[in-house]
């Protein structure tokens, strides 16, 4: 049986902490920027959990089952 390949951008994008959770980047920070306030670009520099509901498949993507 081959091995699994990890999926290349999960790799780059999803982080696992040392408890197991899985940390991720927020959207909308990438451009377009000149209407969004300060405090709402601040808060998109926060990182976020995956949601329970996709976790499962995160770390599938991940090879880590």
């Amino acid at each position: 049986m081959p091995k699994m390949k990890t999926h290349s951008r999960a790799k780059k994008t999803f982080n696992v902490t040392g408890t197991g959770k899985v940390r991720r980047y927020k959207a909308f920070k990438s451009h377009l920027l000149t209407k969004k306030s300060k405090t709402r670009k601040r808060r998109l520099r926060e990182g976020a959990l995956v949601s329970s509901a996709n976790i499962r498949l995160v770390k599938r993507m991940l090879c880590m089952k």
